[in-house]
């Protein structure tokens, strides 16, 4: 006996469905579905001979057809298309969802079960249950076992006259890429804000060159674990002579990690055209590219990036492969985003040896600060009690002599402790004081009767590393030029024209008498001169005159024309 053909019946069961039913089953096998969507989920296993719809249900037939004919098209999409009931389970499915499961039947089963149940991101937790029950849309993200990200999209299906959804129309989109990309960019910005951060115990136990050690492991081992890249090269540019100074080099042939490069657009390879660009640059195939000089064995391409720090290039960042068209523009994308960061940790590094650097300084001035006018006094009095031993007790003048010495020796010390604890090298080029060699180991006498001005003689003279010592008026200052001969001589006086004592003529007047008397400069206020000193001082032979308030270029300019001037006086007259 031949096995009856199967029909599938659309019905809802009432007393003419049934009359026709009961016909149909005497001649075939049927099967009854109250909905188009349920007579789709059928039709689509196969194996029916065709499909009876009764007649109040002829829209319901159109929109049958309409189903069958999107679902030719729903097969095509790179996404997954599933129909689910309120129960979750899969009702019909395109081709994509099943190769995604790797499974031949899927439906009935639960949605997720398929999945192998993902864990569910958000922003929705129950998308299905939430589109069912408002009748509107809702999206989600989940997480496959075996790392695979889907965002879902459940729409709800209104049937007929019913009020309530029972069906979902749900696509699944396969976004693992875009996930995966999303991850290694964050872990990448996390590497980068790592690559400096230093706790300030960590900083205090590590010189210059252990931090710069430190930057660039950390960027070796970023560059390595997160990017996979295996031969890298960073240049920083000197700008001031444009020259691309290598800080790190692994994978790269020494004669091509040390080779001079500049920021030049023109026969200085792909890295001097990205220095000088500011551009990145993708070489597929180093064979054929006419800027690429060689760096690793036998690479086949490489990608470069510039060091960009507020929005100037400071170095580069080349990367290579043995591979051709190793690299792709996710790989670029990933690398500019991280030498940013390392741009940024370069600049944190400078600052915070900068930082150290100033802090020494302020350290050393602060003592320097505490110390100088009291040594000063002590110098002062030690000049005017040997000018009443002179002759008398040349024990006492010895021993005072040794303090002088002593005291002197006190503030040298405090200059080379400050040298020491701040090289110059460690500070950024902006930061560095003005060079002035001309100033260098000069010694000056500051004389004032108001403290402040000699404090202040203190703090800017000696930051260009003249040795500077004060007196309070005439007398001390005379005492002072007198006692210096063990020490050589002063290189400079500079004296207010009112002093308790004197005025400025007159301390010019007794200067002159003494052993290789220094040049003298007389600094007074605008309109003050009630003795005439600055004019009698003049017609003597003072050269220089500094009117308060001064600015510091005109104080280092006045004494550098004073050591000058004196230090061709000989030849002049001659």
């Amino acid at each position: 006996m031949s096995e009856r053909p199967k029909i599938l019946l659309v019905c809802d069961n009432r007393t003419e469905d049934s009359q026709v039913s009961s016909f149909l089953r005497d001649r075939f096998d049927v099967v009854e579905v109250r909905s188009p969507l349920r007579a789709l989920a059928h039709l689509t296993r196969g194996g029916y001979a065709g499909t009876y719809v009764m007649s109040q249900h002829l829209a319901d037939a159109a929109q049958l057809a309409r189903l069958l004919q999107n679902e030719r098209i729903l097969e095509s999409m790179p996404d997954g298309v599933v129909l689910l009931d309120a129960d979750n389970k899969i009702i019909w499915h395109n081709e994509r969802i099943r190769s995604w499961c790797g499974r031949e039947q899927i439906v009935g089963e639960n949605f997720y079960s398929v999945l192998s149940s993902p864990e569910i991101l958000g922003p929705d937790f129950c998308p299905f249950h939430t589109a069912l029950s408002t009748g509107e849309p809702s999206s989600s993200t989940l997480r496959a076992g075996d790392n695979r990200y889907f965002q879902i999209h459940a729409a709800p299906v209104f049937e007929g006259s019913k009020d309530e959804p029972q069906h979902l129309i749900v696509t699944i989109r396969d976004v693992t890429s875009e996930m995966l990309q999303q991850q290694k960019l964050a872990a990448i910005h996390k590497a980068g804000m790592e690559l400096s951060d230093l706790k300030p115990d960590e900083l205090l136990h590590m010189s210059i060159a252990e931090r710069v050690d430190l930057l660039k492991s950390n960027v070796l081992h970023y560059t390595q674990d997160l990017l996979h890249f295996d031969v890298v090269e960073i240049r920083l540019l000197d700008s001031a002579t444009g020259r691309l100074d290598p800080l790190l080099a692994v994978g790269m042939e020494p004669a091509a990690a040390q080779r001079d490069l500049y920021a030049l657009a023109q026969n200085n390879g792909v890295t001097g055209f990205v220095a000088a660009t500011g551009k990145s640059y993708l070489c597929e195939d180093t064979t054929e590219d006419p800027l690429y000089l060689s760096g690793a064995k036998d690479a086949k391409s490489s990608l470069t990036v510039p060091l960009i720090l507020h929005d100037e290039v400071i170095g580069t960042f080349n990367v290579e492969s043995p591979e051709p068209r190793a690299f792709q523009e996710s790989d670029l994308q990933f690398l500019e985003i991280f030498s940013r960061d390392v741009a940024v940790a370069l600049n944190t590094l400078e600052l915070l040896v900068a930082e150290k650097a100033t802090t020494a300084a302020a350290s050393v001035e602060a003592i320097h600060t505490a110390v100088a006018l009291p040594i000063d006094d002590i110098l002062n009095d030690a000049v005017n009690v040997m000018e009443h031993y002179i002759g008398h007790g040349p024990e006492v003048v010895e021993r005072l002599e040794r303090i002088l010495r002593n005291a002197r020796d006190i503030k040298q010390v405090i200059q080379k402790v400050g040298q020491k604890m701040t090289p110059g090298e460690a500070s950024p080029q902006s930061a560095q004081m003005e060079n002035r060699s001309s100033l260098f180991g000069r010694r000056i006498l500051v004389t004032d009767a108001d403290e402040s001005v000699r404090s202040a003689a203190h703090a800017l003279l000696e930051r260009y590393g003249c040795v500077v010592e004060t007196a309070h008026d005439g007398r001390e200052t005379v005492f002072m030029v007198r006692n210096i001969s063990a020490l050589g001589r002063y290189d400079v006086v500079i004296a207010d024209i009112r002093l308790p004592d004197m005025n400025g003529y007159e301390l010019m007047q007794k200067l002159s008498i003494c052993q290789d008397a220094p040049p003298l400069v007389l600094m007074t206020g605008f309109g003050y001169d009630p003795g005439h000193s600055i004019v009698k001082a003049r017609q003597a032979g003072l050269k220089e005159v500094l009117y308060k308030p001064f600015r510091l270029d005109q104080l280092l300019q006045t004494v550098e024309r004073v050591i000058l001037d004196h230090a061709d006086a000989p030849t002049k007259s001659a």
